[in-house]
This record gives C-alpha cells, structure tokens and sequence, in this order.
C-alpha cells in the first residue's frame, strides 16, 4: 500500500534548486577551447565536503520502472553527491525537503546530470533504462557519510 502518488515533473533547475544543482549544456558555452572545437560549460556543481577529498566511482544500478514505489530515503551529511549518467537515458530523481516531508520527483531530460547538495535526502539511485551506468562523484574520507529512513508506507511515483 502507497502512502500517496506523486506525479514526476521534468527536471529544471529552477525547481531542483533547493536540493542541489542540474547539470547539463543548456545555452551556450562558457569558453569556447581545443582550437575551437570544444564548448566548456564550466564548474556547473558545488560540490561540498566537511572534510576528505572528492572521489569518482561508477555505480552499476539495475534499472526501474514507473509506476515506481519509493520507499527508502537516504542523505549525505559530509558530502553533496553527484550523479553523471553514462548513457543518454533519462534517469528518475526523488528528493525531500526532510525525510518526513512529501518528496518531490523528477525526470532528467537525456544529457542531464545531478548534484545533490550536502544533507539533502534523496531517493536511492534510479534508472530507467539498461544500462544503468554512472559516474558518481562523492566524498571519500572517515567515517560513514550515510543516513537512511525507511518510508511505511512508501509512495507511488508516476510518469
């Protein structure tokens, strides 16, 4: 049983703002390099750590489908985590304002990218098609950089 259903919006970055920023190339270039060949869009994430280093993983997710029951929230208090797909899917991003608040959902348009800010609680990772792919840029350091709280019931997300 869902606690509630929840109509997944395109992503933007004006409504992903209080979670953490989109990455993408909308508009054009910041720099334009390699003898004209290559557009920089330029430092389009904040990442933020309490202490360690930045570090890239790949993650290897299995994909998911909508309808999609959410029913597990988890943060990072010493590290904002970035998600970079390494596919042109779309990908399925839930986020919370607090883990007992209504999430929000969210579908990437292909080429898009997330990074959610330290402390946000956010759905686990979700793709929507094989191969689930990412580059995920996090902090590594001491201690364990991870809370969960379970959802009873969890919520329906929707297309």
């Amino acid at each position: 049983m869902s606690r509630s259903e929840i109509k997944a919006q395109p992503l933007t970055a004006r409504a992903f703002a209080p979670f953490g920023d989109v990455l993408d190339c909308a508009g054009d270039p910041d720099k334009i390099i390699n003898a004209g060949l290559c557009g920089r869009y330029h430092d389009r994430a904040q990442m933020d750590f309490t202490d360690g280093r930045a570090g890239i993983s790949l993650f290897q997710a299995q994909p998911r489908q909508l309808p999609y029951t959410l029913d597990l929230l988890e943060r990072h208090p010493d590290g904002s985590q970035c998600f970079v797909p390494m596919s042109e899917h779309s990908f399925l991003v839930t986020v919370a304002r607090d883990k007992t608040d209504p999430p929000q959902a969210f579908l990437t348009a292909p080429g898009q990218a997330i990074n959610f800010h330290r402390g946000t609680w956010h759905g686990v990772l979700t793709p929507l098609h094989a191969p689930g792919l990412f580059a995920v840029i996090d902090r590594i350091g001491p201690g364990a950089n991870l809370e969960e709280h379970a959802l009873d019931p969890g919520y329906t997300i929707t297309a």
